[in-house]
């Protein structure tokens, strides 16, 4: 059962976090941050990044493991939109519309992962192509003048690296900055990963408040002293950042003085790696799993994660099964849902109240801080391209 990448070693990068950690060196910020409570409280806040935000920006759709083979497809509509994610025979990746270009009727309605060598329109039995193309109609003389190669289902722009896969509703999408992550899902052998399980949390709070607890690591102590507090040190946390998105690393400092931090197998012993893929996704690097959250903001105060656990292999014993097992129970059901989801909730219950105007953040909650100041940052070039003031 172990989560060896095909790569012998960290990349530059997560390497240079592990050393950072070893000295016993933290980041810290400089001094206390204050951020207003109407960001995560005020409708207009939460429409502003729903309509300038999230279309304008590569979005997680999932792991590259969702899809694991070709001619499949699978239904994806936690953004708000009807999307099918397909893999065609050349295992290339689509995202198009869960919409048949005839009478508008949804086209696929199973959950999970379906056959898709062949996408037909359950009313009229319009016979699509994983790519999208419309390949057949029943009674083409009733048609006349139709040209095929016009009706097409709508096609988003797409992307596959690193064993995930990215898609956006802007044309002109800038897939760089998610390309740029490649080299270190390569190192964890992402892509080589299995699905293990999935699970969508409801959780009562803004989206931002659940992106928030991923990324300071003054909680974990206090938070999660029934779970995972026993194994890390009290505010021993670096990182980095790749783009718009960050890197930290937190650790056991005493054992990682002891290993050869060139070694991926020492090294991801010692060390948890957690990713923010801005805006809105967090991927965890345990010894020998990934955890991969997606926050799916629905409404102000109303948020759907999806939590996706990827493993080596799928088990091939009832020994391996009940690790496994064992380890999702701790991590989704405990500390995710139970502690994590919850605080998030509690946080949004308080904020909704009207008693207090801002929240302030100490020094080992600088990344917070910094995550909302890239989103006004983003918020406000997009409204300014749009002509539209701040919110």
């Amino acid at each position: 059962m172990d989560a060896l990448p095909k790569s012998s070693r960290p990349t530059p990068g997560q390497a240079a976090l592990a050393e950072r950690l070893a000295s016993g060196e933290a980041d810290v910020g400089a001094a206390i941050a204050r951020l207003p409570a109407s960001l995560y409280t005020d409708p207009a806040r939460f429409e502003a990044e729903q309509s300038r935000l999230f279309p304008a920006v590569p979005l997680l759709l999932g792991p590259s493991a969702m899809l694991p083979g070709p001619r499949q497809a699978i239904t994806h509509d936690a953004y708000g939109l009807p999307l099918i994610v397909s893999r065609d025979g050349d295992g290339q990746i689509h995202v198009l519309a869960n919409v048949c270009r005839h009478r508008g009727t949804r086209l696929i309605e199973a959950e999970g992962v379906v056959p898709a060598a062949r996408i037909v329109c359950p009313y009229h039995a319009w016979t699509y192509a994983p790519g999208g193309a419309l390949a057949a109609l029943p009674r083409p003389d009733c048609f006349p003048g139709l040209d095929k190669s016009r009706q097409s289902l709508r096609r988003f722009p797409a992307h596959e690296s690193g064993g995930l896969i990215w898609f956006s509703q802007a044309a002109d999408t800038d897939f760089r900055p998610v390309a740029a992550l490649a080299p270190d899902m390569d190192a964890f052998g992402l892509g080589q990963l299995h699905l293990y399980r999935r699970h969508t949390h409801e959780v009562s709070a803004n989206w931002k408040l659940v992106v928030d607890a991923f990324l300071e690591s003054y909680h974990v102590q206090r938070l999660h002293a029934a779970t995972i507090a026993p194994f890390f040190a009290d505010g021993i946390t670096v990182a980095d950042r790749i783009g718009p998105h960050q890197r930290a690393a937190v650790g056991r400092t005493d054992y990682l003085a002891g290993i050869d931090r060139s070694d991926w197998r020492q090294l991801r012993r010692a060390v948890t790696y957690t990713y923010h893929f801005f805006p809105n996704t967090i991927l965890i690097v345990s010894p020998d799993y990934v955890n991969l959250l997606t926050c799916y903001p629905q409404a102000v105060g109303r948020t759907l994660v999806e939590d996706i656990m990827l493993i080596p292999e799928p088990p091939r014993t009832a020994e391996e099964e009940a690790h496994w097992a064992k380890s999702w129970t701790l991590l989704d059901g405990g500390t995710f849902g139970a502690e994590d989801f919850r605080a998030a909730a509690l946080c949004h219950q308080g904020l909704a109240s009207g008693l207090i105007d801002e929240v302030t953040l100490g020094t080992l909650e600088y990344g917070v801080a910094e995550f909302h100041r890239m989103l006004d940052a983003m918020l406000a070039a997009k409204g300014q391209a749009a002509g539209v003031g701040r919110p």
